[in-house]
C-alpha cells in the first residue's frame, strides 16, 4: 500500500526519466524467433543505436503519432518537401503542378525507382510499378493478372483482417481456397509452413506479411508448391521495414502510407514474366502491363506521393540500407515488448511471441475496456495519439513504424509504467 501511494504522489513522474535499455538480446532475439517447423532465421542480437546515429525524424513537433495508417513521416523529409513545396529545384512551380511528363517529375519518379531497388535489391527480372487504389484494388488487379479465368485455383493464408479481405475479394475472379486460416485462434499465430495445404495446380500462394489490425508478421516466407513457383505477399505495413529477398516473390504490392510515403500511391513489384496474361475481362488500369509499359505514366500518377516515397527512400539510404533499419525497428520493438510482458499481466499482448510484429503492436489492459479507455486518453495529454486499437477488435495498439522516433518509443513505455503505478 505504501509502495502504491508513492508511485500516486509522484504521478508522471516517470516520464519524466529514460527507462532502463531493455534486455535487447534476449527479448528481441525471441521475439524474432519462428517455431522450429515455421522457418529457417538466424537471429542477432540487437544492440541500441548509438548517439552519434540517431533514428531519422526524432525531434518533438508536440505528439507522437502511433496511427497505424497515415502514418507518422520523418520530420527531416516532411521539412524537405516544405522547402521544395512552392518551387520545386527552381521550376518556379511545386512538384504538384507540373507535368507528370515534363523533365522534373520524370527525374523524380526514375530516381525514386532507382532508390528503392537499391533498397530492396529488386533484380531485373521484377518491375516496380507506381500505382493508385490502395493495397485493396490489388486484391483483385493480383488474381486477374496472374489466373486465366475464373475456373483457376489459388491458394491463400488467411492471418488476419487484410489477407481474409484479399480471399474474399480474389473469390470474384478465381478459384481462391484458403490454404490455412488464424480465424479460430483469434489470428493470433502462424501456421508451421507444413500445415500449409497447399494446391500444386493453384496459380499463386498469397500471404499478408504482416496484418496490420492483429500485428502477427512474417518472419520467413512460405516457399509455393504451385507449379509456376509464384509467391504473392500483400506488404503494405512491414513494405521497408527490414530486408528481403524480392527474388522469392511473383508479386510484392504495397500500400505507402505506413512506411514509405502518403496515400495515394500502391508500390507493386512485379516479376516480369507475369506480365502480359491478364484475363480479357481486366480493366485497362488493373493489367500490369498498361504500367510496366508505360513507366507508370500510363495516366497522370499520383504525382507528390511518388515524390514523397522518393526522398523517403533517399532517407532510408542514408541511414545505412534496409538491415540497418531493421535493427533499429528490432529495437524499439523490443522496448515495448519488454515492458508489456514485464507487467505482470497488467498489459498483454495475445500475439504469440515468435510471430508478434515489429510495426504493430496490439495489446489489452486486464483491467478492462474502461481502463483502455482512459489509457488512451490520458496518453493523447501526454502527446501520444491515435494509440485506439481497430474499431474491429478494440484493445490499444501502438504503430512504430520506420519514422516513429526511439524517443517516442521510449516516452509511451515511460507512460506505460507510470500508468500501472498509479492504477494498480
Amino acid at each position: 500500500m505504501a509502495a502504491a501511494a508513492a508511485a500516486t504522489s509522484t504521478a508522471h513522474s516517470l516520464l519524466l526519466q529514460r527507462p532502463a535499455a531493455p534486455r535487447a538480446p534476449a527479448a528481441t532475439a525471441s521475439s524474432l524467433r519462428l517455431p522450429a517447423r515455421a522457418a529457417k532465421i538466424s537471429c542477432t542480437a540487437v544492440a541500441a543505436p548509438s548517439a552519434s546515429s540517431p533514428l531519422t525524424g526524432a525531434g518533438d513537433r508536440g505528439v507522437y503519432n502511433f496511427a497505424a495508417g497515415p502514418a507518422t513521416l520523418p520530420l527531416n523529409v516532411l521539412k524537405r518537401a516544405q522547402a521544395e513545396l512552392v518551387d520545386y529545384h527552381g521550376s518556379g512551380m511545386s512538384i504538384m503542378e507540373m507535368s507528370h511528363r515534363g523533365k522534373e517529375f520524370d527525374a523524380a519518379i526514375k530516381k525514386a525507382e532507382a532508390d528503392l531497388r537499391a533498397l530492396l535489391a529488386v533484380p531485373d527480372t521484377h518491375a516496380v510499378l507506381f500505382l493508385q487504389g490502395g493495397a485493396t484494388t490489388q486484391f483483385a488487379a493480383v488474381p486477374l493478372n496472374l489466373c486465366a479465368g475464373p475456373s483457376d485455383p489459388a491458394d491463400f493464408v488467411v492471418s488476419g483482417s487484410w489477407s481474409d479481405k484479399a480471399f474474399k475479394e480474389a473469390k470474384k475472379f478465381s478459384a481462391a481456397s484458403v490454404a490455412w486460416s488464424g480465424k479460430d485462434g483469434k489470428y493470433t499465430a502462424l501456421p508451421p509452413f507444413d500445415d500449409i495445404k497447399q494446391n500444386p495446380e493453384a496459380r499463386f500462394l498469397h500471404i499478408c506479411s504482416n496484418e496490420t489490425i492483429h500485428g502477427v508478421e512474417f518472419k520467413d516466407y512460405p516457399e509455393p508448391r504451385n507449379k509456376s513457383g509464384i509467391l504473392v505477399a500483400d506488404m503494405s505495413s512491414n513494405f521497408c521495414s527490414k530486408t528481403v529477398d524480392v527474388s522469392r516473390f511473383g508479386v510484392i504490392y504495397a500500400g505507402a502510407q505506413k512506411n514509405v510515403g502518403p496515400s495515394g500511391v500502391t508500390i507493386a513489384i512485379v516479376r516480369k514474366d507475369l506480365i502480359g496474361n491478364a484475363q480479357p475481362i481486366t480493366p485497362v488500369m488493373l493489367d500490369f502491363k498498361t504500367h510496366a509499359d508505360n513507366a507508370s505514366l500510363y495516366n497522370t500518377p499520383p504525382c507528390f506521393a511518388i515524390y514523397i516515397c522518393g526522398l523517403v527512400f533517399e532517407d532510408l539510404l542514408a541511414q545505412g540500407g534496409l538491415a540497418e533499419v531493421e535493427k533499429k525497428n528490432a529495437y524499439k520493438a523490443g522496448i515495448l515488448y519488454d515492458t508489456i510482458d514485464a507487467s505482470g499481466g497488467y498489459y498483454i499482448c495475445p500475439v504469440e511471441k515468435s510471430v508478434r510484429s515489429l510495426m504493430n503492436v496490439p495489446f489489452t489492459l486486464a483491467k478492462g475496456p474502461d481502463f483502455e479507455k482512459q489509457f488512451i486518453a490520458e496518453a493523447a495529454k501526454e502527446g501520444m495519439v491515435q494509440l485506439k486499437g481497430h474499431r474491429s477488435v478494440g484493445g490499444v495498439r501502438a504503430s512504430i513504424y520506420n519514422a516513429m522516433p526511439l524517443a517516442g518509443v521510449e516516452k509511451l513505455v515511460a507512460f506505460m509504467k507510470d500508468f500501472q503505478a498509479r492504477n494498480p
